[in-house]
């Protein structure tokens, strides 16, 4: 998986991925105590509020920033991304209302919107055989993964020497550094398409999609991850601490399980797409997901014992394998149903669809977890997975001529 860094143009895009990332992560901590002090019992209001204008950014600014900067060069576009994203940051520690936080973190996440679709739309030109683009995408994977469990210890590390403000200036220089790896790489010369009304470049991703199957299914695909994610990411505090009575440490335990079900097929995928079709692989985490939501209504009915707790941190860990299943294999789908004209706007179409999602699924799953129950609303998020990934599987109902021809048993 490593031989893709022998490439220096990509080298230096994936050491800007993890500086950025970590970035992130202590933007995440610092944010949540910012809140906390601006609003005390009532921080979970503000950062709602504030992952809820997350989501809208993304879902309504990256298609119209792909369709505004069509003939921005992607230098240029990637480092003004950064550059505003750390000017942000910079400014978060000054913050004195929640107002204010709304307002930065749209701006923040607007441009991060702008650097992501990009991001993700230059690496298939940086190296165009499938077979490094698919260790390429293992490597992101597993970059996300690592980042959701090292950069929480990362912080609290910090936090013992530092004040939680100085968590912000970590931040900018994830970001700055980011901007300073892609300026100094080589990127592929930019093709511009054809002037075009900006109405057409608006809705060029999403008619790529209208038309072609695999995406199509795609779309469905991302209801079925968004299913499982938002019970994990809304109710594990729920199940562990209120559920099972344990403390804040198994807490970051459940969410390491997560992430190490993630890892482990994020490494073996590359491999594993070699022998066998994407469309199988990822009906084969469609398959799955509602099965682990299913066992988990079972955990939560049962008593909360070691027996189940155990059983919770298996079904954290299945939850997140096949997770990877869909997500890791979906770029080489936008990749292969694009060409270098129009693949910035399809990269845009599938980050703002997939999160459009995440709209839907974070409130429900906490809303149903508060008034119905833990174990109903993993049997209703359950449906909706089953039913997403029925409409998947439908809509995908041939294999793209590119893909082996190899089909595991799920799939049939």
């Amino acid at each position: 998986m490593l031989e893709v860094l022998r490439n220096r143009t990509y080298r230096r895009l994936f050491g800007a991925q993890i500086v950025a990332l970590i970035g992130t992560g202590l933007l995440t901590v610092a944010l949540a105590l910012l809140a906390y002090d601006l609003a005390g019992g009532d921080a979970g209001i503000v950062l709602g509020i504030a992952l809820t204008i997350k989501m809208l950014a993304y879902v309504g600014v990256a298609p119209v920033v792909s369709a505004l900067t069509a003939h921005v060069p992607r230098k240029t576009l990637l480092v003004s991304a950064d550059v505003l994203r750390a000017i942000v940051a910079l400014s978060l520690p000054f913050v004195t209302e929640a107002w204010q936080i709304y307002v930065l973190i749209f701006v923040l996440q607007a441009a991060s919107a702008t650097f992501t679709p990009a991001f993700q739309a230059l690496i298939p030109a940086v190296l165009p055989k499938e077979k490094d683009y698919t260790r390429a995408l293992s490597l992101s994977r597993l970059a996300y993964d690592l980042e959701s469990l090292l950069s929480p210890i990362l912080a609290a590390a910090l936090l013992t020497v530092i004040s939680y403000h100085s968590l912000f200036i970590g931040t900018v220089i994830g970001f700055a550094g980011s901007a300073l790896l892609v300026l100094t790489a080589t990127l592929p010369a930019h093709n511009f398409s054809a002037s075009t009304p900006f109405w057409e470049r608006l809705t060029r991703g999403g008619r790529v999609f209208w038309r072609t199957p695999e995406l199509r299914a795609l779309l469905a695909m991302n209801m079925v991850v968004a299913t499982s994610t938002g019970m994990v990411i809304v109710n594990t505090v729920v199940l562990v601490q209120n559920h099972f009575g344990r403390a804040q440490s198994d807490f970051a335990l459940a969410l390491a399980c997560y992430g190490f079900g993630s890892m482990l097929v994020a490494l073996a995928l590359p491999r594993v797409l070699e022998r066998y079709a994407d469309r199988s692989v990822m009906l084969l985490g469609c398959a799955t997901l509602p099965v682990g939501l299913l066992a988990l209504a079972g955990v939560t009915i049962a008593p909360a014992t070691t027996q189940t707790w155990f059983g919770l941190l298996v079904i954290w860990f299945v939850l997140g394998a096949a997770t990877a299943l869909i997500l890791t294999p979906s770029a080489r789908l936008l990749r292969r149903s694009s060409e270098e004209t129009n693949r910035p706007a399809v990269f845009a179409a599938q980050f703002s669809l997939s999160h459009a999602c995440f709209i839907a699924t974070y409130p429900l799953a906490g809303i149903l977890g508060a008034v119905l129950g833990l174990a109903p609303t993993a049997a209703v998020l359950a449906g909706i997975a089953i039913l997403a990934g029925v409409i998947a599987h439908r809509a995908w109902t041939t294999q793209p001529t590119s893909s082996p021809p190899v089909d595991l048993p799920i799939a049939a």
